[in-house]
């Protein structure tokens, strides 16, 4: 498994496209929490399904286990709460949720495919989709690539 991830903040359709489909992205995963707004362009569901499998012959999984909670989102983005305690809070809410059971369970068919995490921060530096990459990166015994 080769494990990727994008955010779609500050680009365009095409180059969106193009990193995936030049990276053969076989599987896009959203971890997004809320994959529906109208900000979100040709990012929103269903939109987006309809996209990658058109344009790249990606399959699409939406999966909000892999999202924070709506609080800690909110707290996060209203300042209310450092990207440190962001960090350890998702780890903690992740471990309640036993994620690396869940990933074993649900996404061990995907291991000899290529994977891309999507949300939406343009930099995976203090974007969560970072922290879900390392989980699947641990359990896989793979690198995190960030297009």
């Amino acid at each position: 498994m080769k494990i990727y991830t994008i955010g779609f903040t500050k680009k365009t359709a095409r180059k969106f496209f193009e990193l995936l489909k030049n990276n053969g992205i076989d599987t896009l995963i959203d971890v997004r929490l809320n994959n529906t707004s109208q900000l979100a362009g040709f990012a929103k569901s269903p939109d987006i399904e309809y996209f990658l499998k058109e344009i790249c012959d990606i399959n699409y999984i939406h999966d909000s286990t892999f999202a924070p909670t709506d609080k800690l989102l909110k707290d996060y983005k209203n300042k209310s709460v450092s990207w440190e305690v962001y960090e350890q809070t998702f780890a903690e809410i992740m471990n309640l949720r036993q994620i690396e059971d869940y990933i074993k369970n649900k996404y061990n068919f995907l291991e000899d495919k290529n994977i891309c995490l999507l949300c939406s921060e343009d930099i995976a530096e203090k974007c969560h989709r970072r922290l879900v990459a390392q989980y699947f990166a641990r359990l896989f015994k793979t690198s995190v690539n960030h297009l």
